[in-house]
């Protein structure tokens, strides 16, 4: 490969890459002539790649194939230009950027600058430029190039620190070498981005960078160059190395004292396996893709050998906590070289700093040690240190040194650190803390103390679920559920969660919550179930921390039961008072659902940024409250059918009046009303209905009408209309071909045969309707139940990102509501139209719908229909069969 400032135009260095073009002398008589230059260009580059690619499967060293790809690019450059660029005239070509290392991957970018001499190039110099810059993209290169002379270099480089980088790593790869000396000289002067200077800028450039992708590694597509932990922060600290010591090579950092050899072989070992990562994708994708997607996971996994074509989810789950981990420990370096070279180049230390307690020390605003061996002489100390962290919210953080120390203090335990007396009980002081306790279990987490302290997190650290559900690996969303409940504490987003630091402040111990978040899906991945197993983690953590016998069993149950209360309100009926009332039987105690509402709450918005709405918020607080009442009353609500239907009736009649409504016009409008009606849908939204209703112009007529509902976040459709087969199946598809997301719908049916159903919607934003949109919807339902049309439902294309976590789906059958129905219940990947798609085959059947529970959760969907056949009566088994015999199709089509 060239050497910096050493190649000369009559003697270019051969490339590592030439044994991948082994005729060299034919290739270059071939892109002489014009007439085969395009073609012979495009098929070395091709068969180059091709050749890399091979060497990669055979499991050749991606460190050499890096370096064998921009030797074969160097190559067919410098072939190229020559047969392009006219003699005599002071000019270079340039690799910078990545290009300019040695490293390409096989569609990374080949980062070009033509360097020219003061004057302006002349037309026959412009012309054969454009023509170099044209083959090689019309080549297949995926080129960035710029033609500067040496002032503008400096120009450029002084405004913007990313060209000041780029050229300091420029490599001459043909032409004027006393030129591209010049230009060295002069962008490599200290007063041109002192290191100081530079290392804030490229700092600042990091942070920025990081919360691009929510500063965290753990995005479940993550980029690996430029996310944090990336090969972009490898690169940082190699820039950062090279401006201050003037080493290019990582090893320097060793040299001059800011890395041990094992550090060095850890960041080394990161590096490699990140580019390996990469390399494989650019295989697969054929582009220059840096996005681990989901489509790609399952590839690559199998590319690296985690796992053979066709296993399950588990190979690509252990390749990505591979990858999670290896990221994690390139942050903790990243961090460690980063504070160092602050400390060198911009901190300025004084004396020993301020003491801090008996064992630590404030310098510059960080936390440091008073001795090296206090992590060793007193293991404790490494929890102890975040509590004292947790106090000080105005320390910056650690030293890199105590980093240092712990990483070090952990590698020589020689008993677990749950077992060094002192280590528990600093960390249940943690946990009482009045602030800081999420801050400092991040810390944690990221130098190591979590796992070694709470041994079953470190099987789950780094750990992803391979699905669209959960948008963070296992531990961080477990530190997520902390942040969130640390929220309620705070009251803070209160319009996003209204009314939980009302809860939050009604309980007595916040620290067990904590704990029942740390265990509530610490047993990920083992088989079983994750709650059971859990529970028995956590109840044996909770002894060993010293709590009583009841705070044990309250963390235990809290775990065992942490999905209970999501399921109830997403999956059920909860307008039902038998719903309310065995919801409330599994609580026992107010004070017991209070810690569940919380706990439940925190764990659906930290499981991914979409997920939690006020149209969930609205689902958990009406559970909550109605679960509550039904405790106040001994765990019995007015069940009673007869009573319940009047004081309904009363209710809604009231309101009415209220809105001036007659009694006559209240009872043509509602005596053919079901009485489930009055059972099944709220206050609310039977006086809003009605009142459409009674105001109809025609009320015999189909009615559609449209309401917002602020207070969930969601939209609300009436349908009221002369019943007939497919209705239900037609209003779907309609909602589905305007892009709507139907969270519920209430169906029932008058005896006047009348239909009288009402959805919950979201648009395809996840908001309520705009009023254009509503109206748009009016129009077209109304058109269909006039004409009493059968729509057909949408076909489209499965999305990208579902497509890897197609599934076949999960039937269930059951009875509901006392025996009258039958309870079809499906889990499945979620797709376009799925809901329209259903009713489809329902109607194909002869099945009718009472009602529909849907639940959205990431990439699948789980809900539940209430059917019977056109009698009313129960479904039999050849019909269950023959429904699931029409829905196959839909699964066929995914």
């Amino acid at each position: 490969m060239p050497n910096q400032g050493k190649v000369s135009e009559t003697e270019p260095a051969t490339p590592v890459g030439a044994s991948l073009l082994p005729d060299l002398e034919s290739l270059k008589a071939l892109i002489e002539d014009p007439a085969a230059r395009l073609e012979s260009l495009k098929s070395a580059i091709n068969s180059s790649g091709q050749s890399l690619a091979q060497r990669f499967a055979n499991g050749e060293p991606v460190a050499k194939l890096v370096a064998a790809r921009a030797g074969v690019v160097d190559q067919l450059l410098v072939i190229a230009w020559q047969a392009l660029m006219p003699d005599g005239h002071p000019v270079a070509l340039l690799a910078v950027g990545g290009y300019g290392r040695g490293e390409l991957h096989p569609h990374s970018d080949v980062d070009l600058m033509i360097l020219v001499d003061d004057e302006a190039p002349g037309d026959d110099l412009k012309q054969s430029i454009e023509q170099f810059f044209t083959l090689l993209w019309d080549a297949g290169l995926y080129l960035g190039h710029s033609v500067r002379n040496v002032g503008q270099c400096v120009q450029e480089a002084e405004k913007d620190v990313v060209t000041a980088t780029n050229l300091m790593e420029a490599r001459l790869l043909q032409g004027d070498s006393q030129l591209f000396s010049r230009m060295q000289q002069a962008c490599s002067s200290n007063e041109l981005w002192p290191a100081a200077a530079f290392f804030q800028a490229k700092y600042q450039e990091q942070v920025e960078r990081h919360e691009r992708f929510g500063d965290t590694a753990y995005n479940l597509e993550p980029n690996i160059k430029e996310g944090p932990g990336g090969l972009r922060d490898i690169q940082m600290i190699s820039w950062v190395c090279q401006r201050h010591f003037g080493e290019a090579s990582l090893h320097g950092l060793v040299d001059h004292g800011f890395l041990n050899e094992a550090e060095y072989r850890e960041l080394h070992a990161g590096r490699q396996f990140l580019w390996e990562v990469r390399f494989a994708l650019h295989v697969l994708s054929g582009r220059p893709e840096d996005r681990l997607l989901f489509e790609y996971q399952r590839e690559v996994a199998e590319q690296l050998g985690f796992g053979e074509p066709g296993d399950t989810n588990e190979a690509v789950e252990a390749f990505m906590q591979r990858y999670y981990r290896v990221v994690m420990r390139l942050e903790r370096l990243n961090d460690v070289l980063l504070q160092l070279f602050r400390e060198k180049l911009v901190d300025q230390a004084v004396g020993p700093g301020e003491p801090l307690g008996e064992h630590f020390v404030l310098i510059n605003g960080y936390l440091g040690l008073n001795r090296d061996s206090l992590f060793l002489q007193r293991p404790a100390a490494m929890v102890e240190v975040f509590v004292l962290l947790a106090r000080r919210p105005d320390v910056r953080g650690l030293r890199a040194s105590a980093i240092r120390a712990i990483h070090e203090g952990l590698r020589q335990l020689r008993n677990p650190l749950q077992e060094v007396p002192g280590a528990l009980q600093a960390f249940l002081k943690l946990l009482r803390q009045a602030e800081g306790i999420y801050t400092q279990l991040q810390r944690m987490n990221r130098y190591g103390v979590l796992a070694a302290l709470l041994p079953a997190f470190s099987s789950i650290t780094g750990r992803m679920q391979f699905d669209l559900f959960h948008a963070y690996t296992v531990d961080q969303h477990i530190l997520f559920v902390v942040r969130n409940l640390r929220r309620f504490a705070y009251g803070k987003y209160a319009p996003t969660y209204p009314g939980m630091a009302q809860v939050f402040r009604e309980i007595q111990k916040p620290e067990l919550l904590y704990l029942a978040a740390l265990f509530h899906d610490i047993a990920k991945g083992r088989g079983g179930d994750h709650s059971e197993l859990g529970a028995v983690d956590a109840a044996e953590f909770c002894r060993q921390l010293g709590l009583d016998s009841d705070e044990t069993k309250l963390v235990a149950w809290l775990v065992e039961h942490h999905l209970l209360m999501s399921q109830t309100a997403q999956r059920k009926d909860i307008s039902d008072p038998e719903v309310v009332q065995e919801f409330a039987g599994h609580m026992a105690y107010a004070w017991r659902l209070r810690y569940l509402y919380l706990l439940t709450v925190a764990d659906i918005s930290a499981t991914s940024p979409k997920l939690w709405n006020s149209w969930k918020s609205g689902l958990l607080r009406e559970l909550y409250q109605t679960a509550h009442l039904a405790l106040a009353s001994d765990g019995k609500l007015d069940a009673d059918y007869e009573s319940r239907l009047a004081h309904s009736r009363a209710l809604v009649l009231d309101r009415l009046k209220e809105r001036g409504l007659s009694d006559s016009r209240v009872e043509r409008s509602t005596r053919h009303l079901p009485e489930g009606v009055f059972l099944r849908l709220s206050t609310g939204q039977l006086t809003w209905a009605i009142d459409a209703v009674c105001n109809a112009a025609d009320p015999q007529a189909a009615l559609v009408a449209v309401r917002r509902r602020k207070d969930l976040g969601i939209s609300e459709v009436l349908v009221s209309a002369p019943d007939y087969t497919g209705l239900f199946a037609s209003s779907t598809a309609i909602f589905d071909e305007m892009g709507l997301n139907v969270l519920t719908a209430r169906v029932f049916t008058g005896s006047d045969k009348r239909a009288f159903d009402l959805f919950q919607v979201l648009n395809a934003r996840g908001k309520v309707m705009a009023d254009s949109d509503s109206e748009k919807l009016v129009r077209k339902l109304q058109k269909v139940l006039l004409n009493r049309e059968l729509v057909s439902p949408v076909t489209r294309r499965v999305p990208r990102r579902l497509r890897p976590f197609i599934a076949p789906p999960r039937i269930g059958w059951d009875t509901a509501r006392s025996g009258t129905v039958t309870a079809l219940e499906l889990s499945c990947t979620d797709q376009p139209g799925l809901l329209s798609q259903l009713a489809s085959a329902m109607v194909a059947c002869e099945i009718r719908i009472h009602d529909a529970m849907i639940a959205t959760l990431g990439d699948r969907v789980e809900d539940t229909f209430l059917v019977t056949d056109q009698n009313n009566q129960l479904l039999d088994e050849a019909a269950k069969a023959k429904l699931v015999e029409a829905m196959k199709p839909i699964w066929n089509r995914a």
